[in-house]
C-alpha cells in the first residue's frame, strides 16, 4: 500500500477493512502496528454503519508474528495505551463485531494467532499457517496453543504445537481451520462476499449469535447453565428490539428488510 501508516482502515458497504501495512517485515508485529490495528479497530467498533471487520495484510504475507527486531531490542510490541489488548491490539481486545481473517500469504507464530483470534477465516490457497516458536525455545504465548484445540482435533493440533510444522490451506480447510479457500489475488473479495452475506442480516441478532457461539466453543459443557442464562437474557433483549419488528413486518410485506441495529 501507498501510505507509510502501520495498519490501515478502509470502510466499504458497512465493511471495515483493516489492513496490516508493513509488507516489507511481511507485516510483522510491533508496538507502532499494535497501535494502529487497535485504533482502526476501536473505530470501527464505534461506527454503527460498521457491522463486519476483516483484517488483512499487504504484500506477500498476512503476518510473519512478532518483530524480531524488536524483541531482541528489549521493545514492547503492544500498543502503548492498552496492552491489555493483547498481541497486535487485536488478540485479546474485547469486540462484538464479527471478525473475518482475509489470510493473503504466510501465516507465522503471532500471525497465525491473529488468524485463531478472528471469528471466520478465509486463506488464499497459497497461504500456509503455522506456530513456530518451538523451534526457537519460545511457545505461542498469543493464545494459539488454546485456539488450536478449540478449532482442530486435539492430535492435530499437538502436532502443530509440538514440530513447528505449517499447515496449507487445503489442509487448513479440510480440518475446519478455514471457512473457504480463494484463488491467489481473489482472498479480499471473498471475504468481502462472506461479511456482505453477515451484513445483510440484523446487526443486533448477529452480534448476539456471535457472542453466544464464541461462549459455548469456550464452554466446558454444552449444558453450561451460565452460557444457557445468557442466552435466555439476549432472547429477552432482541424481542422487543425495532430490528426484530422490522424483520417480521419485511416478511409480511414481502420487501427486503431496514436495519436500525436498536
Amino acid at each position: 500500500m501507498e501510505s507509510s501508516e502501520p495498519a490501515q482502515l478502509e470502510v466499504r458497504d458497512g465493511v471495515a477493512v483493516v489492513t496490516l501495512n508493513r509488507p516489507a517485515a511481511l507485516n510483522a508485529v510491533n508496538a507502532d502496528l499494535s497501535r494502529a490495528v487497535g485504533d482502526a479497530v476501536t473505530t470501527a467498533e464505534a461506527d454503527p454503519r460498521i457491522q463486519v471487520i476483516v483484517l488483512t495484510g499487504a504484500g506477500r504475507a498476512f503476518c510473519a508474528g512478532a518483530d524480531l527486531k524488536a524483541i531482541g531490542a528489549g521493545v514492547p510490541l503492544h500498543h502503548p495505551e492498552h496492552p491489555e489488548w493483547g498481541f497486535a491490539g487485536f488478540v485479546d481486545r474485547p469486540r462484538q463485531k464479527p471478525t473475518i481473517a482475509a489470510v493473503n500469504g504466510l501465516a507465522r507464530g503471532g500471525g497465525t494467532e491473529l488468524m485463531l483470534a478472528c471469528d471466520l477465516v478465509v486463506l488464499s490457497e497459497e497461504a500456509t499457517v503455522g506456530l513456530p516458536e518451538v523451534r526457537r525455545g519460545l511457545f505461542a504465548a498469543a493464545g494459539g496453543l488454546i485456539e488450536l484445540p478449540r478449532h482442530l482435533p486435539v492430535k492435530v493440533a499437538m502436532e502443530l504445537a509440538l514440530t513447528g510444522s505449517t499447515m496449507d490451506a487445503a489442509t487448513a480447510l479440510r480440518w475446519g481451520l478455514a471457512n473457504r479457500v480463494a484463488p491467489a489475488g481473489e482472498v479480499l473479495a471473498a471475504a468481502l462476499a462472506l461479511a456482505g452475506e453477515i451484513s445483510a442480516n440484523a446487526p443486533l441478532a448477529v452480534r448476539v449469535s456471535r457472542r453466544l457461539v464464541r461462549g459455548a466453543a469456550g464452554a466446558g459443557s454444552p449444558w453450561d447453565a451460565e452460557l444457557h442464562d445468557q442466552q435466555d437474557r439476549a432472547i429477552d433483549e432482541l424481542l422487543v428490539s425495532d430490528d426484530v419488528r422490522e424483520g417480521a413486518t419485511a416478511f409480511t410485506e414481502k420487501r427486503a428488510p431496514r436495519w436500525s441495529g436498536s
